[in-house]
């Protein structure tokens, strides 16, 4: 994880830069402790992300508040703990944001989230800049929302942002919506509305089947030379990183329980599933599983490799050539980001334990859940 934001943190050197990491991707805390002690801020979509954030030692002025649905209490909670900034997603949340604020006598400092209409070429359902989607405020209405920002009560204009989807492997999309933001920074400031940082999100992909993305690193000095040219390299610069930073750091261990032969299909059904990895079963998504030998290898076969939760979307590889039989340890690799962070006790399976390594130290930052963890806040009649 640290090796991924050194990436980063060489790309700006010597810039004026905050890197926030977007906790969505894997919000366990002692994961968000290694990076509030690294100097990350923090990129939130609810309230208690927040109040993750918190607890493991942000303060509030590192924290930005993303996304399409805040409520007014988590709007309340923000403002209490002094939030760096909301990233605005739509007009109608600007009145939201100016009630709230006027009502508890705080200003709420806002940055607009436009969408650049710009293909990440990505899958469909993590695509976030495209006008059919439902992020940000639209380019065409951007320059009307700041208007509207900058008269209400309660609100200070301090950013623009923009969010163009996850998973991507192309640089050219980031270039195409960085000439979107700067050509619309250029016409809030000519209206008298000052911008003192452009965000950029984050989205960048990482290596799950061999496809190599960009190096952050090289991506930034890319999207700096052209900042530069267009005379803002001195802004205040924001990105918002999620799984570029954990996603390859983490693996998932299971076992083997049974190996099914069938007359066109043969499964290994092992014991981590959907619940634990819902990437694939969400997005039908790649993970590359590596057998690991505990002993005398053996006879390798194709294998769809299956959980036993009772779908028959609970995949996690198909046609995967392996070695193993029943015991055997699996790991599926590249885990880090949305696999925790989105499982859940569908079938009242308990989430896996989570064990973070640094060198030669191993701390179980997660303990193993138990069926009476999960029916705790539950009631019989």
């Amino acid at each position: 994880m640290l090796a991924a934001l050194a990436a980063y943190q060489r790309g700006f050197a010597g810039r004026r830069a905050q890197i926030c990491y977007a906790m969505k991707a894997n919000s366990s805390l002692a994961v968000l402790q290694v990076f509030a002690q690294a100097g990350c801020g923090f990129d939130i979509v609810s309230g208690g992300e927040l109040e993750r954030a918190l607890a493991a030692g942000a303060k509030g002025t590192d924290i930005i508040f993303s996304g399409v649905g805040k409520t007014r209490a988590e709007i309340r909670r923000a403002l209490e703990v002094g939030i760096g900034c909301f990233n605005v997603e739509s007009e109608a949340e600007l009145e939201v944001l100016s009630e709230v604020a006027v009502a508890v006598g705080k200003t709420a400092h806002v940055s607009i989230r436009v969408n650049p209409d710009v293909d990440p070429k990505t899958h469909p359902y993590i695509s976030t800049g495209l006008k059919g989607n439902k992020f940000g405020v639209p380019h065409e209405r951007a320059l009307h929302a700041y208007q509207r920002a900058a008269a209400l009560p309660g609100l200070k204009v301090i950013g623009i942002d923009c969010h163009i989807g996850s998973q991507i492997t192309d640089e050219a999309p980031y270039l195409d919506a960085m000439e979107r933001v700067l050509d619309l920074v250029t016409a809030v400031e000519a209206t008298g509305i000052p911008v003192h940082h452009i965000d950029f999100g984050g989205g960048l992909g990482i290596d799950y089947d061999g496809t190599v993305p960009p190096a952050a690193d090289g991506l930034w000095r890319k999207l700096l030379a052209r900042l530069d040219a267009r005379g803002f390299g001195d802004r205040l610069l924001m990105i918002e990183p999620g799984r570029s930073l954990v996603g390859n750091a983490g693996v998932c261990i299971s076992e083997v329980l049974y190996l099914k032969p069938g007359e066109h299909k043969n499964f290994c059904v092992i014991d981590a599933a959907m619940n634990d990895l819902p990437r694939p079963a969400m997005y039908q998504a790649y993970h590359a599983i590596a057998a690991l030998k505990r002993g005398a290898s053996h006879a390798s076969a194709t294998y769809d490799v299956v959980g036993p939760v009772c779908e028959s979307g609970d995949w996690i590889g198909r046609d995967r050539a392996l070695g193993v039989q029943a015991g055997d340890l699996l790991a599926v690799m590249s885990a880090g980001a949305y696999c925790m962070s989105m499982a859940s006790n569908y079938n009242t399976r308990g989430r896996a334990a989570e064990v973070l390594v640094d060198g030669s130290q191993v701390h179980l930052i997660r303990e193993r859940e138990t069926t009476a963890d999960q029916m705790r806040l539950e009631r019989l009649l």
